[in-house]
């Protein structure tokens, strides 16, 4: 079944670690599973003073986004991804790479 992630990332690089804020997340990747290809995204909305999550989840969501994993998520985003029908995944090692992330997701 295709699918597509969207994973929080502190660099542009596979063995970074998951980025611990989604809103103001250094990059996001995107992840299909069909093609197995990744690509790295700056987070064009990390500086802005609010309004960063919705934003992120629509940048996101066009680009047919079904899974995000992120270290955590604001209080006020989860209305929206349920909305939008993006399932939200908080991993239990926040320091896990991304390419780790990407093994976990080939691998179930």
């Amino acid at each position: 079944m295709m699918m597509k992630y969207a994973i929080t990332s502190r660099g542009n690089s596979l063995e970074a670690s998951v980025d611990v804020h989604f809103g103001r997340c250094e990059y996001i990747v995107i992840y299909d599973t069909v093609t197995r290809g990744w690509e790295f995204i700056p987070n064009p909305f990390k500086q802005l003073d609010e309004g960063i999550g919705p934003l992120l989840v629509e940048m996101i969501h066009k680009k047919g986004v079904q899974r995000i994993v992120s270290g955590s998520f604001g209080i006020k985003i989860k209305d929206l991804m349920d909305s939008k029908r993006i399932q939200m995944i908080i991993p239990k090692n926040t320091e896990i790479s991304v390419n780790s992330i990407i093994d976990i997701i080939n691998s179930s």
